[in-house]
């Protein structure tokens, strides 16, 4: 345990910074599969929908911190030719 009063406030940001970004990540996630199920099940138009949500929980992931720009694109781009091969 920190005995620096500006460590022991920085610890205290910290979690709370890896709490957001846990639960970012874990939204990401959850949206992604979400486009994966529905072009295994071969429905286009909800798989439409669901990109167009993960795009946006991607991009609010980047805002945030959370992933690289990079990633995030990368990411797009491989659902992305998901959905465009049905």
């Amino acid at each position: 345990m920190a005995n620096i009063k500006s460590q022991i406030k920085r610890n205290l940001t910290n979690e709370k910074a890896r709490l957001r970004n846990k639960q970012v990540r874990t939204e990401v996630k959850s949206v992604t599969r979400v486009v994966r199920e529905q072009v295994e099940a071969g429905n286009a138009d909800e798989a439409k929908t669901a990109l167009q949500a993960a795009s946006r929980k991607l991009d609010k992931a980047v805002s945030k911190g959370v992933l690289h720009k990079n990633t995030a694109a990368n990411r797009k781009s491989k659902l992305a030719k998901l959905v465009n091969g049905l």
